[in-house]
Protein backbone atom coordinates (compact mmCIF):
# COMPACT_ATOMS: atom_id res chain seq x y z
CA UNK A 1 0.00 0.00 0.00
CA UNK A 2 1.23 3.50 -0.82
CA UNK A 3 0.36 4.87 2.60
CA UNK A 4 2.41 2.12 4.29
CA UNK A 5 5.50 2.96 2.23
CA UNK A 6 5.17 6.70 2.69
CA UNK A 7 4.70 6.37 6.45
CA UNK A 8 7.78 4.14 6.72
CA UNK A 9 9.79 6.48 4.51
CA UNK A 10 8.75 9.47 6.59
CA UNK A 11 9.84 7.68 9.77
CA UNK A 12 13.21 6.69 8.29
CA UNK A 13 13.90 9.96 6.46
CA UNK A 14 15.89 11.68 9.21
CA UNK A 15 16.65 8.67 11.39
CA UNK A 16 20.10 8.58 12.96
CA UNK A 17 21.27 4.97 12.51
CA UNK A 18 23.68 5.42 15.42
CA UNK A 19 20.62 5.03 17.66
CA UNK A 20 20.38 1.40 16.59
CA UNK A 21 22.54 -0.30 19.19
CA UNK A 22 22.39 -2.51 22.31
CA UNK A 23 19.82 -4.71 20.56
CA UNK A 24 17.41 -1.80 19.97
CA UNK A 25 16.64 -1.50 16.24
CA UNK A 26 15.13 1.68 14.81
CA UNK A 27 14.36 0.11 11.44
CA UNK A 28 12.35 -2.64 13.13
CA UNK A 29 10.40 -0.02 15.09
CA UNK A 30 9.64 1.87 11.88
CA UNK A 31 8.51 -1.27 10.06
CA UNK A 32 6.16 -2.20 12.88
CA UNK A 33 4.71 1.28 13.30
CA UNK A 34 4.18 1.21 9.54
CA UNK A 35 2.37 -2.15 9.57
CA UNK A 36 0.10 -1.07 12.40
CA UNK A 37 -0.70 2.21 10.62
CA UNK A 38 -2.34 0.24 7.79
CA UNK A 39 -4.86 -1.42 10.12
CA UNK A 40 -7.85 0.91 10.19
CA UNK A 41 -6.15 3.52 7.97
CA UNK A 42 -8.55 6.37 7.12
CA UNK A 43 -8.93 8.49 3.99
CA UNK A 44 -7.70 11.47 6.04
CA UNK A 45 -4.43 9.73 6.83
CA UNK A 46 -5.30 8.75 10.39
CA UNK A 47 -6.43 5.51 11.96
CA UNK A 48 -9.78 4.17 13.14
CA UNK A 49 -9.40 1.27 15.58
CA UNK A 50 -12.14 1.53 18.21
CA UNK A 51 -11.98 -0.78 21.21
CA UNK A 52 -13.27 -4.31 20.51
CA UNK A 53 -13.47 -3.60 16.78
CA UNK A 54 -12.24 -6.00 14.12
CA UNK A 55 -9.40 -3.53 13.50
CA UNK A 56 -8.26 -3.51 17.11
CA UNK A 57 -8.38 -7.32 17.12
CA UNK A 58 -6.31 -7.50 13.91
CA UNK A 59 -3.73 -5.16 15.45
CA UNK A 60 -3.53 -7.34 18.56
CA UNK A 61 -3.19 -10.49 16.47
CA UNK A 62 -0.26 -8.97 14.59
CA UNK A 63 1.51 -7.83 17.75
CA UNK A 64 0.84 -11.18 19.45
CA UNK A 65 2.73 -12.82 16.57
CA UNK A 66 5.70 -10.50 17.14
CA UNK A 67 5.53 -11.11 20.88
CA UNK A 68 5.66 -14.88 20.43
CA UNK A 69 8.58 -14.59 18.00
CA UNK A 70 10.41 -12.45 20.58
CA UNK A 71 10.13 -15.28 23.11
CA UNK A 72 7.15 -14.16 25.20
CA UNK A 73 4.50 -16.58 26.40
CA UNK A 74 1.29 -14.89 25.25
CA UNK A 75 -2.22 -15.07 26.71
CA UNK A 76 -5.41 -13.03 26.23
CA UNK A 77 -8.11 -12.58 28.87
CA UNK A 78 -11.86 -12.19 28.44
CA UNK A 79 -11.59 -8.40 28.31
CA UNK A 80 -9.21 -8.64 25.35
CA UNK A 81 -6.12 -7.69 27.37
CA UNK A 82 -3.02 -9.37 25.94
CA UNK A 83 -0.18 -10.35 28.28
CA UNK A 84 3.23 -11.69 27.28
CA UNK A 85 5.47 -13.11 29.99
CA UNK A 86 9.22 -13.55 29.97
CA UNK A 87 10.80 -15.61 32.73
CA UNK A 88 13.59 -14.06 34.75
CA UNK A 89 16.52 -15.46 36.68
CA UNK A 90 14.39 -15.36 39.84
CA UNK A 91 10.86 -16.38 38.93
CA UNK A 92 9.76 -16.17 42.56
CA UNK A 93 10.13 -12.39 42.37
CA UNK A 94 7.23 -10.14 41.41
CA UNK A 95 7.21 -9.29 37.69
CA UNK A 96 7.84 -5.81 36.35
CA UNK A 97 5.39 -4.90 33.58
CA UNK A 98 5.14 -2.40 30.76
CA UNK A 99 2.77 -1.72 27.88
CA UNK A 100 -0.05 0.42 26.54
CA UNK A 101 -2.93 0.06 24.05
CA UNK A 102 -3.61 -0.37 20.31
CA UNK A 103 -7.11 1.11 19.98
CA UNK A 104 -7.63 4.65 18.76
CA UNK A 105 -10.12 7.47 18.61
CA UNK A 106 -12.23 7.50 15.44
CA UNK A 107 -9.69 9.37 13.32
CA UNK A 108 -6.61 9.36 15.45
CA UNK A 109 -2.87 9.31 14.95
CA UNK A 110 -0.42 6.45 14.67
CA UNK A 111 1.60 6.89 17.88
CA UNK A 112 -0.90 7.24 20.76
CA UNK A 113 -0.85 3.75 22.28
CA UNK A 114 1.15 1.81 19.67
CA UNK A 115 4.34 3.63 20.66
CA UNK A 116 4.07 2.30 24.22
CA UNK A 117 3.30 -1.21 22.99
CA UNK A 118 6.14 -1.34 20.47
CA UNK A 119 8.61 0.32 22.86
CA UNK A 120 7.96 -2.44 25.36
CA UNK A 121 8.31 -5.10 22.69
CA UNK A 122 11.55 -3.54 21.46
CA UNK A 123 13.03 -3.86 24.96
CA UNK A 124 12.23 -7.59 24.85
CA UNK A 125 13.73 -7.84 21.36
CA UNK A 126 16.91 -6.15 22.59
CA UNK A 127 17.24 -8.66 25.40
CA UNK A 128 16.82 -11.51 22.95
CA UNK A 129 19.50 -10.11 20.63
CA UNK A 130 21.99 -9.51 23.45
CA UNK A 131 21.23 -12.78 25.31
CA UNK A 132 20.16 -10.84 28.39
CA UNK A 133 17.96 -12.56 30.96
CA UNK A 134 16.31 -10.10 33.37
CA UNK A 135 16.70 -10.68 37.08
CA UNK A 136 12.93 -10.79 37.57
CA UNK A 137 10.05 -11.92 35.37
CA UNK A 138 8.78 -9.37 32.87
CA UNK A 139 5.28 -8.84 31.51
CA UNK A 140 4.23 -6.93 28.42
CA UNK A 141 0.55 -5.89 28.50
CA UNK A 142 -1.72 -4.57 25.75
CA UNK A 143 -4.91 -3.13 27.22
CA UNK A 144 -8.26 -3.03 25.38
CA UNK A 145 -10.38 0.05 24.67
CA UNK A 146 -8.22 2.62 26.43
CA UNK A 147 -9.52 5.55 24.39
CA UNK A 148 -13.21 4.94 25.08
CA UNK A 149 -14.34 5.70 21.52
CA UNK A 150 -16.51 2.57 21.56
CA UNK A 151 -18.62 3.30 24.64
CA UNK A 152 -17.65 6.88 25.59
CA UNK A 153 -16.18 5.27 28.70
CA UNK A 154 -12.49 4.51 28.38
CA UNK A 155 -9.77 2.46 30.09
CA UNK A 156 -12.07 -0.56 29.81
CA UNK A 157 -9.39 -3.22 29.65
CA UNK A 158 -7.33 -1.96 32.59
CA UNK A 159 -10.47 -1.44 34.64
CA UNK A 160 -11.60 -4.98 33.84
CA UNK A 161 -8.18 -6.28 34.90
CA UNK A 162 -8.53 -4.46 38.23
CA UNK A 163 -12.20 -5.43 38.64
CA UNK A 164 -13.51 -1.86 38.68
CA UNK A 165 -16.17 -2.02 35.94
CA UNK A 166 -19.33 -2.33 38.04
CA UNK A 167 -22.31 -4.51 37.12
CA UNK A 168 -24.42 -1.36 36.76
CA UNK A 169 -21.94 0.14 34.29
CA UNK A 170 -21.76 -3.10 32.33
CA UNK A 171 -25.53 -3.08 31.95
CA UNK A 172 -25.71 0.60 30.98
CA UNK A 173 -22.95 0.71 28.35
CA UNK A 174 -24.07 1.19 24.73
CA UNK A 175 -21.74 1.67 21.79
CA UNK A 176 -22.16 3.91 18.74
CA UNK A 177 -24.39 1.25 17.14
CA UNK A 178 -26.58 0.94 20.23
CA UNK A 179 -25.10 -2.48 21.08
CA UNK A 180 -24.61 -3.55 24.69
CA UNK A 181 -21.24 -4.51 26.15
CA UNK A 182 -22.38 -8.13 26.09
CA UNK A 183 -23.21 -7.96 22.37
CA UNK A 184 -19.91 -6.25 21.54
CA UNK A 185 -17.93 -8.84 23.50
CA UNK A 186 -19.73 -11.71 21.77
CA UNK A 187 -18.87 -10.24 18.36
CA UNK A 188 -15.27 -9.85 19.55
CA UNK A 189 -15.18 -13.53 20.51
CA UNK A 190 -15.61 -13.23 24.26
CA UNK A 191 -18.51 -12.97 26.70
CA UNK A 192 -19.64 -10.95 29.69
CA UNK A 193 -18.76 -13.87 31.95
CA UNK A 194 -15.24 -14.03 30.52
CA UNK A 195 -14.96 -10.24 30.81
CA UNK A 196 -15.62 -10.47 34.54
CA UNK A 197 -13.08 -13.28 34.86
CA UNK A 198 -10.39 -10.95 33.49
CA UNK A 199 -9.88 -9.54 36.98
CA UNK A 200 -6.49 -10.43 38.39
CA UNK A 201 -4.58 -9.60 41.54
CA UNK A 202 -2.61 -6.66 40.17
CA UNK A 203 -0.58 -6.55 43.38
CA UNK A 204 1.24 -9.58 41.97
CA UNK A 205 3.15 -7.02 39.88
CA UNK A 206 5.98 -5.02 41.43
CA UNK A 207 5.76 -2.06 39.03
CA UNK A 208 4.09 -0.96 35.81
CA UNK A 209 5.80 1.52 33.48
CA UNK A 210 4.20 3.08 30.41
CA UNK A 211 5.68 5.01 27.48
CA UNK A 212 3.33 7.49 25.81
CA UNK A 213 3.51 10.48 23.51
CA UNK A 214 3.37 13.71 25.47
CA UNK A 215 0.28 15.19 23.76
CA UNK A 216 1.64 18.57 24.79
CA UNK A 217 4.38 21.09 24.07
CA UNK A 218 6.77 21.07 27.04
CA UNK A 219 9.35 18.68 25.60
CA UNK A 220 9.28 20.45 22.26
CA UNK A 221 9.74 23.80 23.95
CA UNK A 222 12.68 22.41 25.93
CA UNK A 223 14.08 20.65 22.84
CA UNK A 224 14.28 17.30 24.63
CA UNK A 225 13.17 13.94 23.15
CA UNK A 226 11.93 12.22 26.30
CA UNK A 227 10.62 13.36 29.68
CA UNK A 228 9.44 12.07 33.05
CA UNK A 229 5.78 12.02 34.03
CA UNK A 230 5.55 13.48 37.53
CA UNK A 231 1.96 12.39 38.16
CA UNK A 232 -1.29 11.58 36.42
CA UNK A 233 -4.03 14.11 37.04
CA UNK A 234 -7.42 12.97 38.23
CA UNK A 235 -10.39 14.77 36.68
CA UNK A 236 -13.20 16.23 38.76
CA UNK A 237 -16.21 17.49 36.82
CA UNK A 238 -18.17 20.33 38.33
CA UNK A 239 -21.68 21.15 37.08
CA UNK A 240 -22.83 24.71 37.77
CA UNK A 241 -26.33 25.95 36.97
CA UNK A 242 -27.26 29.65 36.90
CA UNK A 243 -31.01 30.35 36.91
CA UNK A 244 -32.51 33.76 36.18
CA UNK A 245 -35.68 35.09 34.62
CA UNK A 246 -36.54 34.60 30.94
CA UNK A 247 -37.92 37.54 28.98
CA UNK A 248 -38.32 39.17 25.59
CA UNK A 249 -34.97 40.40 24.26
CA UNK A 250 -36.57 43.54 22.85
CA UNK A 251 -39.14 44.54 25.46
CA UNK A 252 -37.21 43.88 28.68
CA UNK A 253 -35.17 46.89 29.86
CA UNK A 254 -31.50 46.32 30.50
CA UNK A 255 -31.87 47.63 34.05
CA UNK A 256 -33.27 44.94 36.32
CA UNK A 257 -32.64 41.96 34.07
CA UNK A 258 -31.74 38.66 35.72
CA UNK A 259 -29.73 37.13 32.89
CA UNK A 260 -28.02 33.85 33.85
CA UNK A 261 -25.93 33.87 30.67
CA UNK A 262 -24.27 37.13 31.67
CA UNK A 263 -23.42 35.56 35.03
CA UNK A 264 -22.18 32.39 33.34
CA UNK A 265 -20.09 34.44 30.94
CA UNK A 266 -18.39 36.25 33.79
CA UNK A 267 -17.71 32.94 35.50
CA UNK A 268 -16.18 31.42 32.34
CA UNK A 269 -13.99 34.49 31.99
CA UNK A 270 -12.77 34.16 35.59
CA UNK A 271 -12.01 30.41 35.57
CA UNK A 272 -8.48 30.68 34.07
CA UNK A 273 -7.38 32.96 36.92
CA UNK A 274 -7.68 30.34 39.64
CA UNK A 275 -5.66 27.15 38.88
CA UNK A 276 -2.29 28.89 39.24
CA UNK A 277 -3.28 30.16 42.68
CA UNK A 278 -3.32 26.60 44.00
CA UNK A 279 -0.80 24.60 42.00
CA UNK A 280 1.62 24.83 39.09
CA UNK A 281 0.08 21.65 37.67
CA UNK A 282 -3.64 22.43 38.10
CA UNK A 283 -5.89 23.17 35.13
CA UNK A 284 -9.56 24.07 34.76
CA UNK A 285 -11.62 24.11 31.57
CA UNK A 286 -15.21 25.01 30.78
CA UNK A 287 -15.86 22.65 27.89
CA UNK A 288 -19.64 22.41 27.79
CA UNK A 289 -22.35 25.04 28.18
CA UNK A 290 -26.12 24.62 27.72
CA UNK A 291 -28.43 27.61 27.40
CA UNK A 292 -32.20 27.32 27.86
CA UNK A 293 -34.39 28.08 26.00
CA UNK A 294 -31.54 29.03 23.64
CA UNK A 295 -33.56 31.39 21.49
CA UNK A 296 -31.95 34.28 19.61
CA UNK A 297 -34.54 36.78 20.88
CA UNK A 298 -35.03 35.38 24.38
CA UNK A 299 -33.24 36.30 27.59
CA UNK A 300 -32.19 32.86 28.89
CA UNK A 301 -33.84 31.36 31.92
CA UNK A 302 -31.15 28.86 32.76
CA UNK A 303 -27.52 28.17 31.88
CA UNK A 304 -25.74 24.96 32.82
CA UNK A 305 -21.99 24.71 32.42
CA UNK A 306 -19.46 22.01 33.15
CA UNK A 307 -15.95 22.60 34.46
CA UNK A 308 -13.23 19.97 34.07
CA UNK A 309 -10.75 20.44 36.93
CA UNK A 310 -7.51 18.43 37.13
CA UNK A 311 -4.33 18.27 39.14
CA UNK A 312 -1.80 15.60 40.08
CA UNK A 313 -2.40 16.36 43.79
CA UNK A 314 -5.86 15.69 45.17
CA UNK A 315 -5.64 18.30 47.94
CA UNK A 316 -4.90 21.25 45.67
CA UNK A 317 -7.41 20.04 43.09
CA UNK A 318 -10.16 19.97 45.71
CA UNK A 319 -9.17 23.41 47.02
CA UNK A 320 -9.52 24.71 43.46
CA UNK A 321 -12.97 23.12 43.18
CA UNK A 322 -14.08 24.85 46.37
CA UNK A 323 -12.78 28.19 45.11
CA UNK A 324 -14.67 27.85 41.83
CA UNK A 325 -17.90 27.18 43.71
CA UNK A 326 -17.29 30.26 45.89
CA UNK A 327 -16.75 32.38 42.79
CA UNK A 328 -19.92 31.07 41.14
CA UNK A 329 -21.90 31.99 44.28
CA UNK A 330 -20.41 35.49 44.40
CA UNK A 331 -21.13 36.12 40.72
CA UNK A 332 -24.71 34.89 41.06
CA UNK A 333 -25.29 37.27 43.96
CA UNK A 334 -23.93 40.22 41.99
CA UNK A 335 -26.25 39.50 39.07
CA UNK A 336 -29.34 38.65 41.09
CA UNK A 337 -29.61 35.08 39.82
CA UNK A 338 -29.70 31.71 41.55
CA UNK A 339 -26.88 29.17 41.36
CA UNK A 340 -26.45 25.52 42.25
CA UNK A 341 -23.38 23.34 41.91
CA UNK A 342 -22.65 19.64 42.09
CA UNK A 343 -19.68 17.42 41.43
CA UNK A 344 -20.40 14.66 38.89
CA UNK A 345 -17.00 12.99 38.55
CA UNK A 346 -14.17 12.48 41.02
CA UNK A 347 -11.19 10.42 39.86
CA UNK A 348 -8.28 10.38 42.28
CA UNK A 349 -4.95 11.59 40.85
CA UNK A 350 -2.11 9.06 40.73
CA UNK A 351 1.29 10.29 41.94
CA UNK A 352 4.47 8.81 40.49
CA UNK A 353 6.77 7.83 43.38
CA UNK A 354 9.82 10.08 43.65
CA UNK A 355 12.02 6.97 43.72
CA UNK A 356 10.99 6.04 40.19
CA UNK A 357 11.11 9.61 38.93
CA UNK A 358 14.71 9.79 40.15
CA UNK A 359 15.54 6.46 38.51
CA UNK A 360 14.08 7.72 35.23
CA UNK A 361 16.13 10.90 35.60
CA UNK A 362 19.29 8.80 35.96
CA UNK A 363 18.39 6.87 32.80
CA UNK A 364 17.77 10.10 30.89
CA UNK A 365 21.07 11.60 32.01
CA UNK A 366 22.87 8.42 30.95
CA UNK A 367 21.62 9.17 27.44
CA UNK A 368 22.51 12.89 27.63
CA UNK A 369 18.88 13.98 28.00
CA UNK A 370 18.02 16.73 30.49
CA UNK A 371 15.42 15.37 32.95
CA UNK A 372 12.20 17.33 32.62
CA UNK A 373 9.23 16.42 34.83
CA UNK A 374 5.80 16.88 33.31
CA UNK A 375 2.34 16.25 34.79
CA UNK A 376 -0.01 14.20 32.67
CA UNK A 377 -3.39 15.84 32.30
CA UNK A 378 -4.78 12.87 30.35
CA UNK A 379 -5.76 9.53 31.81
CA UNK A 380 -3.79 6.38 30.99
CA UNK A 381 -3.95 2.68 31.83
CA UNK A 382 -1.08 3.39 34.24
CA UNK A 383 -3.52 5.56 36.19
CA UNK A 384 -5.82 2.58 36.76
CA UNK A 385 -3.02 0.24 37.82
CA UNK A 386 -1.49 3.04 39.89
CA UNK A 387 -4.34 2.81 42.37
CA UNK A 388 -2.98 -0.59 43.42
CA UNK A 389 0.72 -0.74 42.56
CA UNK A 390 3.55 1.74 41.92
CA UNK A 391 3.65 3.07 38.36
CA UNK A 392 6.06 5.15 36.30
CA UNK A 393 5.68 6.89 32.93
CA UNK A 394 7.82 8.36 30.19
CA UNK A 395 6.66 10.94 27.66
CA UNK A 396 8.07 11.12 24.12
CA UNK A 397 8.07 14.50 22.36
CA UNK A 398 4.98 15.32 20.25
CA UNK A 399 5.39 17.57 17.21
CA UNK A 400 3.37 20.75 17.85
CA UNK A 401 1.73 18.95 20.79
CA UNK A 402 -0.84 17.42 18.42
CA UNK A 403 -2.65 14.21 19.36
CA UNK A 404 -5.89 12.39 18.53
CA UNK A 405 -5.41 13.69 15.02
CA UNK A 406 -3.89 12.31 11.79
CA UNK A 407 -1.18 14.97 12.12
CA UNK A 408 0.06 13.37 15.37
CA UNK A 409 3.80 12.82 15.01
CA UNK A 410 6.85 11.78 17.01
CA UNK A 411 10.15 11.39 15.16
CA UNK A 412 11.72 7.95 15.00
CA UNK A 413 14.82 9.37 16.69
CA UNK A 414 12.70 10.40 19.69
CA UNK A 415 10.80 7.11 19.73
CA UNK A 416 14.01 5.06 19.75
CA UNK A 417 15.56 7.27 22.43
CA UNK A 418 12.46 6.51 24.48
CA UNK A 419 13.12 2.78 24.07
CA UNK A 420 16.72 3.14 25.25
CA UNK A 421 15.58 5.05 28.34
CA UNK A 422 12.79 2.54 29.03
CA UNK A 423 15.25 -0.36 28.69
CA UNK A 424 17.74 1.21 31.08
CA UNK A 425 15.03 2.03 33.60
CA UNK A 426 13.54 -1.48 33.56
CA UNK A 427 16.99 -3.03 33.98
CA UNK A 428 17.62 -0.70 36.93
CA UNK A 429 14.30 -1.73 38.48
CA UNK A 430 15.08 -5.40 37.92
CA UNK A 431 18.11 -5.08 40.18
CA UNK A 432 16.41 -3.17 43.02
Amino acid sequence: MTNETSFYDKLMKDFDNKLTHSGVNGNRMAERLDELSAIGFTDLGGVKRPGYSDEEKRAKTLVKKWMTEAGLTVTEDGAGNVTGRLDGQNNDAKPIASGSHLDSVLNGGHFDGPLGVLSTLEVVESWKETNYTPEKPFEMIIFSDEEGSRFNSGLTGSRAMTGTVSDAEQESLRDYNGETLEQVLEHYGSSLEAFNQAKRDVSELELFVEVHIEQGLKLEQADQPVGIVSGIAGPAWLEIEFTGKAGHAGNTPMIGRKDPLVAAGEFVHKVPEFPGQFSDTAVATVGKLDVSPNGINVIPEKVTLHVDVRDIQETTRNELLDRLVQEANAIAERHGVQVTSKQNTDVAPVPIPEKFQDMLAASLEKHDIAPIRIPSGAGHDAMILGRTIPVAMLFVRSKDGISHNPAEWSSLNDCVMGVHVLKDFIEQAMNQ
